[in-house]
């Protein structure tokens, strides 16, 4: 993609910020040249979409409901300069296969298992944003072994009165409709001024060619049908964790962020002021700062 003067201009802008969403080559370009190479991996038979890059110590980023392994351009690059990272698209979602089943976190936690023993990574730190915090936080329950570190990032996977996970319902967290989409991009974001009828066109259009309705419906039905929640199980997690949290988070309240602070042993948190339910998109220089200050502690 060849961007103009213009264009390269507008990158700065808090609009082109929150495109990391939607368009992944301009925010790896951002952050320090094209996106790694796509890579396609066997997992229990199914394909795993993946990108990798750097040396050291594995890290292994797990996006949201709905989201795909572009929602970390913004965090990639500086995160692959110090460690072996990885950014998966997880069963379900963007480019990965999408069986017919239904998903439950166990589901995502077996194959994230499977993956890292596809790349013969004994143990790694896991970073998850909402959905991929929760997948995160049960994957540290049952394989302890295998996480250095644990790293939850707005996420969901606690009992209670959260919006859409699965109590009261408000906001259509399957958009199937251009204005939904703008609905729930306004739900995600603190600073809304970037949330245009055309970026709610283009995640539109990248839902319906990624195919994954399916798959956020069957979760969801899940969430409401069986609890799966994470409470009483987070004093069982040993590993060094970091929450992380916008302040203003509209669809999971920083209240949550204290949750799993107190319920798991040594736990700390870094809150982002101004910032919704994304701030490895929103406010991506102070998250890169905290992540790497505490992967390097």
């Amino acid at each position: 993609m060849k961007l103009t003067r213009t264009a390269n201009r507008s990158l700065r802008t808090f609009h082109t910020v929150i495109l990391i969403v939607a368009l992944s080559a301009v925010a790896f370009g951002q952050m320090g040249g094209s996106p790694p190479p796509e890579k396609t991996t066997a997992v229990y038979g199914q394909n795993i979409h993946y990108i990798e890059a750097g040396q050291g110590p594995a890290v292994i980023l797990l996006h949201g409901l709905g989201g795909t392994k572009e929602a970390w351009g913004a965090n990639f690059a500086p995160l692959a300069s110090k460690y072996h990272v990885y950014a998966l698209d997880q069963l379900g979602s963007g480019n990965s296969d999408k069986p017919l089943i239904d998903y439950k976190i166990a589901t995502w936690s077996d194959f994230l298992r499977g993956f890292m023993q596809s790349q013969n990574i004994p143990k790694a730190t896991v970073v998850g944003n909402s959905l991929g915090g929760w997948i995160a936080t049960e994957f540290a329950v049952q394989h302890p072994e295998m996480v250095d570190k644990l790293v939850l990032v707005d996420a969901a996977g606690l009992a209670g009165k959260i919006q859409g996970f699965p109590a009261d319902i408000s906001i259509d967290l399957n958009p199937s409709t251009i204005a939904a989409w703008r609905t729930l991009l306004e739900s995600i974001f603190y600073d809304k001024s970037g949330v245009t009828d055309e970026l709610a066109m283009h995640l539109f259009t990248n839902r319906m060619r990624n195919n994954d309705g399916y798959t956020i419906e069957r979760a969801l039905a899940g969430f409401a049908a069986r609890p799966q929640f994470e409470d009483d199980k987070l004093k069982s997690i040993h590993a060094p964790t970091l929450v992380l949290w916008g302040r203003n988070d509209e669809l999971i309240s920083v209240d949550s962020a204290e949750r799993f602070r107190r319920g798991i042993p040594g736990a700390k948190v870094v809150v982002f002021e101004h910032c919704g339910h994304v701030p490895q998109v929103e406010k991506p220089e102070e998250f890169n700062r905290a992540l790497l200050e505490f992967l390097g502690g």
